[in-house]
């Protein structure tokens, strides 16, 4: 089972760590996107929420404090899903489809993440290739 978490953590975390990547490399072009859904100053939104990936990603791919950086994820996935793609509001049949695809992907996320929150917790991180323990248990 160690070895399954640490794959499921390993995949998690590439997802992750590539959209902070791309946040914190792409800021230009994200931040118009979104300004574009209503957001003030894009660009340090943007950066806000590239930093919080990379610390989430690295924390569950490391081990540190997985449970809070799983449990950080999950609440950002879960804002990130209705702030930015908010497919209720869209009126073109083509944007609402690519808003909804990208819903349920924020939403997925933060289940799993979710899920990853309850292992770090459950088993208090030790024994599963983590350098620390849970930080809420």
């Amino acid at each position: 089972m160690e070895v399954m978490f640490l794959i499921g953590r390993i995949l998690m975390a590439f997802l992750v760590l590539g959209s902070a990547y791309g946040h914190l490399t792409q800021t230009a072009a994200m931040a118009g996107y979104a300004e574009a859904k209503g957001l003030k100053n894009g660009a340090l939104m943007v950066q806000i929420s590239g930093v919080a990936l990379a610390v989430g990603g690295l924390s569950i791919l490391l081990g540190i404090f997985g449970d809070a950086g799983a449990l950080g994820l999950a609440i950002l996935f879960v804002v990130l899903a209705v702030v930015m793609h908010a497919f209720w509001k869209e009126t073109d049949p083509q944007a609402k489809q690519m808003e909804m695809v990208n819903f349920n992907k924020d939403i997925a996320l933060a289940g799993g993440a979710l899920a990853m929150y309850v292992l770090f917790y459950s088993v208090d991180g030790f024994g599963y290739f983590t350098i620390t323990g849970a930080l809420f248990n």
